[in-house]
Formats: C-alpha cells, sequence, structure tokens
C-alpha cells in the first residue's frame, strides 16, 4: 500500500516537473519587459531599448521598456521587487538604491539585500567634477581654496547620492565651504551651471563632454576613478589627494527574487552576448561615456554590490550625514 502511494505521488509530480522544465527550456516564449529605474531619454532607458531590441531578436520576442523613476531610484527597484519571478520581468537598477539609500533613508521600501536577485553588472558611467569655466580654477586645491576666501557663496549639484558624498567628504577632510543644491534632471543641472548660479556640478561626462569642449566648463577630477579617453590628462579624485571610499557608479541587471536559476543564467549569458560584442560597445556605450563592466557571474557581482553596502556604510557615517 506503501509503495502504490509512492508511485502515484511520482506520477502526480513527474509532469509538474516536465511543464516547469518545459517553461525553462522554451523561455522566453512571450514578450519580456525590462523595468528601468529612469525616465525616458535616462541612460538606463536609452540602453535598456538598445539592450532589448538585440535580446528581441535572439529570441523572437517582443522587448518592452517599463519606466518607473523617481524616489531616488527605489520607485522602479520596488516595482522589480514585487514583479512575477518568472523570468519576463528583467530591470536595470543603479547602485544607489541596493548600496546607498538604506543609509540615506530612515525607511526603505524593500529590504535591499533581498530586493532583487542579481544577474550582471552591465556599465560604469564615467563621471567628472566640473565648474564654470568662470570659477578661474582647474584643480580640486584651486577650488577648495576658493570656496574658503568666499564662504557660503559657492553651491554644487549632484546626480547621484554617492556623487554628493564625494563633496561633504572633502568639506570635511579639508574644510571646504560649498552647500549642495537638489535638481531635477540633467538639463536643468546643465543650465544651472552654466548660468553660474550653481557653479559646481558632479555629473556624468556624456551631459558636459559638450560644454568642456567649447571650453564652458573646466574638468577638475574624475570622480569615480575611472579615467576618460576624452581627457586623459584630468586625474581620478584619488590622484589628487582624496582618501575617501570610491563609488564606481554602476549599473547592473536584475529580476525579481525567486527568478529560477536556468533563466537566470540564459538571461545572463545572452545579455553578455549583446554587450560584449565591439559594435554594441562602440555604439551605446563608449559614444555615451559609459564602459563595459560584465560580470563572470551573477555570484560575482553579488559579491560586488555587498562590498558595495559596507563601504556606503562607512562613507556616509564619515560624512557626518543623518538619514532623512
Amino acid at each position: 500500500m506503501k509503495r502504490l502511494a509512492l508511485l502515484l505521488l511520482a506520477a502526480v509530480a513527474t509532469p509538474a516537473l516536465s511543464v516547469h522544465a518545459w517553461a525553462q527550456d522554451n523561455y522566453p516564449n512571450r514578450t519580456v519587459r525590462i523595468i528601468t529605474t529612469n525616465s525616458a531619454g535616462g541612460i538606463s532607458d536609452v540602453f535598456g531599448r538598445a539592450l532589448g531590441e538585440e535580446l528581441s531578436k535572439a529570441w523572437g520576442q517582443a522587448v518592452i521598456i517599463d519606466n518607473r523613476p523617481g524616489g531616488m531610484n527605489n520607485t522602479g527597484t520596488r516595482a522589480c521587487s514585487e514583479a512575477a519571478p518568472d523570468g519576463y520581468t528583467l530591470c536595470i537598477v543603479n547602485a544607489d538604491p541596493l548600496a546607498y539609500n538604506q543609509f540615506l533613508l530612515k525607511t526603505m521600501p524593500f529590504k535591499p539585500e533581498i530586493a532583487v536577485t542579481p544577474v550582471t553588472n552591465l556599465y560604469y558611467l564615467i563621471q567628472m567634477l566640473v565648474v564654470n569655466a568662470d570659477l578661474k580654477v582647474k584643480t580640486t586645491d584651486e577650488l577648495i581654496a576658493l570656496s574658503k576666501a568666499k564662504p557660503g557663496t559657492l553651491s554644487y549639484l549632484t546626480a547621484t547620492p554617492p556623487l554628493m558624498l564625494y563633496m561633504e567628504t572633502m568639506k570635511k577632510e579639508r574644510g571646504a565651504d560649498w552647500v549642495r543644491v537638489p535638481f531635477r534632471g540633467g538639463g536643468e543641472a546643465v543650465n544651472a551651471m552654466m548660468s553660474g548660479t550653481t557653479p559646481i556640478a558632479l555629473l556624468g561626462e556624456a551631459n558636459v563632454i559638450g560644454h568642456i569642449q567649447a571650453g564652458k566648463m573646466t574638468p577638475i577630477a574624475m570622480v569615480n576613478n575611472i579615467k576618460s579617453p576624452n581627457f586623459p590628462n584630468v586625474p581620478t579624485l584619488a590622484e589628487t589627494g582624496y582618501k575617501g571610499a570610491v563609488s564606481e557608479s554602476w549599473y547592473g541587471l536584475f529580476v525579481p527574487p525567486g527568478t529560477p536559476k536556468p533563466i537566470i543564467d540564459k538571461v545572463m549569458g545572452d545579455a553578455a552576448k549583446v554587450v560584449s560584442n565591439p559594435e554594441f560597445i562602440r555604439r551605446h556605450l563608449t559614444q555615451r561615456s559609459l564602459v563595459p563592466a560584465l560580470s563572470k557571474s551573477p555570484e560575482e557581482f553579488a559579491e560586488l554590490i555587498k562590498r558595495d553596502r559596507a563601504v556606503a556604510e562607512r562613507v556616509v557615517k564619515d560624512a557626518g550625514l543623518e538619514p532623512q
């Protein structure tokens, strides 16, 4: 009787397992969406559309973009965490909501450690500390000296909280005198810089390269220790004597927690083929001041995030910032 019960259980379970395996083997067999934490035209949106177009060709299925901006990138990350773990939702998320925000905010809408499952890192941003050329400073030492000479008059803009931490750390370490001004988007930031109302900024190179070449802005340092082929003589912050931790400003590919490992491995393999293609790199990374950063495995990417989270906790504490 016991043996009969076991045989009946196996007969019931086997079709279910077969269906599950079939679903993974035939993945994807319908439309896949990519959630991005940027609005249309933002960095992850533009990259996501390029990646999605190539994956659509490889998979023979439509790949659509679902923009979820706002909330310091928490909005899109939460949407990813709450999506069905069936492989039909992919997500492009940056370091902020997974490494920094929990130390800058009093409450979070998800637990960063388990909210999403890493697939692979995708790229790093080339980030620059730039000033309005009318300030007539060319180094961080000169900028800090000017801020001391004109206390309470200089302000700066940053694209993300990690970049703010650079300025606040330098302010604390070297007695600089400046204040952060919030802004809503890259265009607004550039306009504020060009007008001189907020003459200092830490922004992606793609936002400012034209103004630098036109002599309207002066590059001071590469803030995430990634040298730019367009400005090889501009030092990294580490080369200027900055001793704080460095954020690499990455954007990675994620899936909702619980997504089957075979699907994760397939997504990573297919995405890696796209992102490692030299022509794709030239068109969608290099020309946009991005640096390819594919991980060797999902586990390697998870370790990078874990290290960044530990660094973020220390940097926020050292900068003396209180959660808001």
